[in-house]
């Protein structure tokens, strides 16, 4: 199927079509997740959008594996906050087999004590890894294509996008589900992002992250242009049409995109969030996003 005549659509045409499909396939779901930055810095991949990339020179903080007991204790405060997904997510491509291991026993002591559907986002993983982390009691792996194959190479050299894909299909043969999405504001054409979506729905993901480009200094995006509100609702909306029934997540950089207006990517087809803050980037307080989430159940029920 081809989706070119999408771009020449109008705004209100795209929201109104993307809505429509959200009603039909999705419903008044919303998902909502949280995540804990359980590894953070010194990343030998060279992801131009990254501030945990030791190629780029940024203020984050920098540290190892987090205890056990710190992941426990996110998981409860993500439950808090109404997230009903929790993910630990890890800096680097490749983990040692003793951080697996840890991570592993987090996973199993947070499926015995907290109420929370597990994920987590570790790098590339081989099979073997992917069925201890399942017998340990994680539903969900996480791992962005980021952009279109064409693209990639423009933001990422250290490793391919194939090997992004095979990392999604190691995570489906042992029976995973798979959360993948991507930045939107890198410097993509439109059609990256058309193919971008084409991807993910031939992967055959559950969960599709978008994310806007926060520029960070020290990145060489850094002097990235902002995306406008218009243009972001634009994406969201192309991406619901293309994906149907796979549930469409907002993450970073919905704050400074759309400030007040969040509810609007609602509207657009989106029927996700995630809440309490991202890797390097501060989110809203849970009061606010509570605020919006009453404001979303409102606007579909009034639909």
């Amino acid at each position: 199927m081809q989706y070119d005549n999408l771009l020449k659509s109008s705004t209100e045409d795209l929201i109104y079509e993307a809505n429509r499909v959200r009603k039909g396939n999705i419903g008044n779901k919303l998902e909502m997740c949280g995540i804990i930055n359980a590894k953070s810095g010194s990343c030998s991949e060279d992801c131009k959008f990254c501030a945990q990339s030791a190629h780029h020179c940024t203020s984050i903080p920098e540290y190892s594996l987090k205890n056990k007991e710190d992941i426990i204790n996110a998981a409860k405060t993500a439950l808090k906050n109404g997230a009903g997904r929790f993910g630990i997510v890890t800096s680097g491509n490749r983990l040692t087999p003793e951080e697996i291991d840890s991570i592993a026993d987090a996973i199993r002591m947070i499926a015995g004590e907290v109420e929370i559907d597990i994920c987590a986002s570790l790098g590339a993983l081989e099979e073997d890894a992917f069925y201890k982390l399942k017998s340990a009691g994680l539903t969900r792996y996480h791992h962005n294509i980021e952009t279109s194959e064409r693209f990639y190479p423009e933001i990422v050299s250290t490793h391919s996008f194939r090997e992004r894909i095979d990392t999604i299909r190691n995570a489906r043969n042992v029976g995973l589900e798979v959360c993948s999405g991507g930045i939107i504001g890198l410097g993509e054409t439109w059609q990256d992002r058309i193919d971008m979506a084409v991807m993910l729905k031939e992967l055959g993901v559950d969960s599709v992250p978008i994310n806007f480009l926060v520029p960070i200094k020290g990145t060489p995006l850094e002097n990235a242009e902002k995306m406008s509100p218009t243009e972001a609702l634009r994406t969201v909306a192309i991406f619901r049409i293309i994906l149907e029934h796979i549930t469409i997540k907002v993450a970073a950089g919905r704050e400074a995109v759309l400030k007040d207006f969040q509810s609007m990517m609602y509207s657009a087809g989106a029927n996700g969030m995630m809440v309490g803050g991202y890797l390097t980037v501060a989110g809203r307080p849970a009061e606010d996003d509570n605020i919006l989430i009453g404001e979303i159940k409102r606007l579909w029920n009034n639909e």
